[in-house]
């Protein structure tokens, strides 16, 4: 996995680091007039204030987990799960913008559905709208319920922090403490610097073919014509 940073900030100890995602968007946009749709960081940047405003500023989804015990809301009763007021499963359907809503509908893969029991199917739409805002973390631009959003969390978030370990066990900032703001500074440009010319290197490198390539055998391809498989003409 190739790392390439976009944003590279040097705080103090003390500053939490989900206040600098909303600056990290800005800058991006800024230079590039680009910014990612999609961001997924750990529990850190949970806070709603930071969520709202990227949705809502630049169209960006945050996802993170959820703290265990947080309170839920409608139509959630777990924080991958969501149901309807009578206990059917939902799947999410789709986000409308012009009504910016989030739809969730009847799960088709659920085997046993609760549907053709319940005492409210003949009212029931089967559809349920929900505003982004109601929970910028169980909701906002992507809900956790979704299957995208289940993917990047259980199988793309995991690999971040031994990725970055491993950046960090190759430039040897694991055996470092600095006290000084300055001179982290000019680290973080030096690490910043060796991963992009690493980078460079693994893209743009020449290809390589062995010495003895064209000596290597191989098949030929044998053309006997459209008719080769036409029996015979006998006179």
């Amino acid at each position: 996995m190739l790392l390439l940073p976009l944003v590279t900030w040097v705080t103090p100890a003390n500053v939490a680091e989900g206040l600098l995602l909303v600056p990290s968007l800005r800058y991006c946009q800024r230079q590039w007039n680009w910014w990612p749709r999609l961001v997924v960081v750990d529990m850190g940047y949970l806070a709603a204030e930071a969520k709202r405003y990227c949705r809502e500023h630049w169209q960006v989804a945050v996802l993170t987990k959820v703290r265990t015990g947080m309170k839920l809301v409608p139509p959630y009763v777990a924080w991958d799960r969501a149901e309807c007021p009578q206990g059917q499963r939902l799947e999410w359907l789709g986000y409308v913008p012009s009504q910016d809503r989030h739809w969730f509908g009847v799960a088709s893969a659920d085997p046993s559905p609760l549907c053709p029991w319940c005492w409210e199917a003949a009212a029931c739409p089967r559809q349920f709208p929900y505003a982004p805002s109601d929970h910028e973390s169980l909701l906002g631009l992507l809900p956790l319920a979704s299957r995208p959003a289940q993917a990047l969390l259980q199988r793309v978030r995991p690999w971040i922090e031994p990725t970055q370990a491993y950046e960090k066990n190759q430039l040897g900032l694991n055996q470092m403490f600095l006290n000084s703001l300055r001179l982290t500074w000019c680290l973080a440009l030096w690490a910043d610097a060796a991963m992009l010319l690493r980078t460079h290197a693994l893209l743009y490198a020449p290809v390589q073919s062995p010495l003895l390539g064209e000596l290597i055998p191989q098949q030929a391809w044998l053309d006997f014509g459209e008719n080769r498989l036409d029996p015979p003409q006998t006179a």
